[in-house]
């Protein structure tokens, strides 16, 4: 006794279509997706440690320069030590004797930075990440030695929020 097997009788005539409507959706809809999440900041910050960002409700992004950060306890530039803070103002050691507002250190390193970045210096732009419980006048020490050492844009660094 032989076994046959079962064939699916076929029309002849017949033609197949393939119907890619939800196929095609799906993909717009996660083209979509892709796009709307899709950042075109180049600018890299490593958040810092002890730091508490403002809020804002600002969607700019941000241009790339040279980068500070100061927390209740120290003034960086990048991840180098630059000055400490005491009571929510600069050690004496880091301040001009003959001028108040002016860091030594920020200064020399803002120099050492013209020259050796001149693409990102001639923009004259510093990021800042700036603790938001600081008062002004340590922020605005931080403004005017940037400004002296030739950069004059200065960028506040915040969280989008409300």
């Amino acid at each position: 006794m032989s076994r046959k097997r079962f064939e699916v009788p076929s029309k002849r005539n017949q033609s197949f279509s393939l119907n890619i409507t939800s196929m095609t959706d799906m993909f717009t809809i996660l083209l979509v997706f892709l796009l709307q999440t899709y950042s075109t900041s180049e600018v890299t910050l490593d958040a810092v440690k002890d730091v508490r960002l403002p809020q804002s409700i600002s969607d700019k992004n941000p241009i790339d320069g040279a980068k500070l950060s100061i927390s209740a306890t120290e003034l960086k530039f990048g991840q180098k030590f630059l000055a400490s803070l005491r009571s929510n103002s600069f050690d004496t050691a880091f301040i001009d004797p003959h001028d108040s507002n002016f860091i030594k250190p920020l200064f020399e390193e803002l120099q050492n930075f013209n020259k050796s970045n001149e693409k990102l210096a001639k923009t004259g732009k510093v990021l800042l990440q700036a603790d938001e419980a600081l008062p002004y006048s340590v922020i605005r020490k931080v403004m005017y030695t940037a400004s002296m050492a030739g950069f004059p844009n200065l960028k506040l660094i915040t969280t989008v929020g409300q």
